[in-house]
């Protein structure tokens, strides 16, 4: 016998929704529910990058190639900027490999919800897919960009110790600190669009104060190296340095570099999660 049949209607099951605080509200459970659609946007931001370029994957090996040649001319030729035991070539490339893997990211992600405006307007996804999968897909030029580091160490004749076994979590790393930065970026620009003409700017003064052309051990002890520490990528790249070419161990840097991460990631997170019911309005 069917409710018809006895004249009383079904009635559907009524659902209460309720805001959550907390932990709860950032809702991360559901990026491992939707990790085809963070796949799918890696996977295509790949593609975007290299379809109809002429030389194809061949710009992931040119562009740190190349600044490694204007850096070894300019700073160690004309500048005389010290790399200590370390070739300057080789050390300014261990440099750029994840400096480019951090940049990339953030520059791509932090216009990423502007840029897909028309998913956020017809379909409901976590939003922290977006920047997410901007910053993933450096993965492909990095890994592009280590082979090209491998070449060079073997062509001066360096060889990695067993602190290379650190390199994923530096990885991890570099990864982590792109994406804390990239969430109150991407969030800002669709509320100021102006956000994305500063992000270069950002970038480009960001590596001048991280140890990309020039050594850590040129910062002076103290007080000084406690806040040059802060600086996330200034402890990412010396240990880079550390893990590949035996310099000196980034030791505290590293340490308050991942406090710093740890800090502003958490804080990205409510943030971006607080302002994100509205971008769907403002974008």
């Amino acid at each position: 016998m069917t409710s018809t049949d006895t004249g009383i209607e079904s009635v559907p099951p009524l659902v209460v929704l309720r805001p959550s605080h907390g932990w709860r509200s950032l809702k991360l459970g559901e990026l491992w529910s939707y990790r085809e659609l963070l796949y799918f946007l890696t996977w295509r931001d790949v593609l975007i990058r290299y379809k109809q370029a002429v030389l194809g994957v061949a710009w992931a090996v040119l562009q740190p190639f190349l600044t490694m040649i204007v850096f070894t001319l300019v700073f160690s030729g004309l500048m005389n900027v010290s790399s200590g035991d370390t070739p300057y070539a080789l050390f300014s490339l261990a440099a750029l490999v994840p400096w480019q893997l951090f940049a990339g990211g953030l520059n791509k992600s932090g216009a990423t919800l502007v840029a897909n405006a028309n998913l956020l307007t017809k379909v409901y996804f976590p939003r922290l897919i977006m920047p997410t999968s901007a910053v993933l897909a450096g993965l492909v030029d990095f890994a592009i960009g280590m082979v090209l580091l491998a070449g060079m160490m073997v062509y001066f004749g360096v060889t990695p110790t067993w602190n290379v076994l650190w390199l994923p979590l530096l990885v991890v790393l570099t990864l982590l600190t792109a994406l804390s930065v990239s969430l109150w970026l991407s969030a800002l620009n669709v509320m100021y669009r102006d956000v994305q003409y500063v992000i270069p700017l950002v970038v480009q003064l960001w590596m001048f104060v991280s140890p990309v052309i020039y050594s850590t051990g040129t910062v002076p002890a103290g007080p000084m190296r406690i806040v040059y520490g802060l600086n996330p990528m200034a402890g990412v790249i010396q240990g880079f340095r550390w893990a590949l070419l035996g310099e000196a161990p980034p030791s505290g840097l590293l340490l308050i570099g991942a406090g710093v991460v740890i800090v502003v990631f958490v804080g990205g997170l409510f943030f971006f999660k607080r302002v994100e019911r509205t971008f769907a309005d403002v974008v």
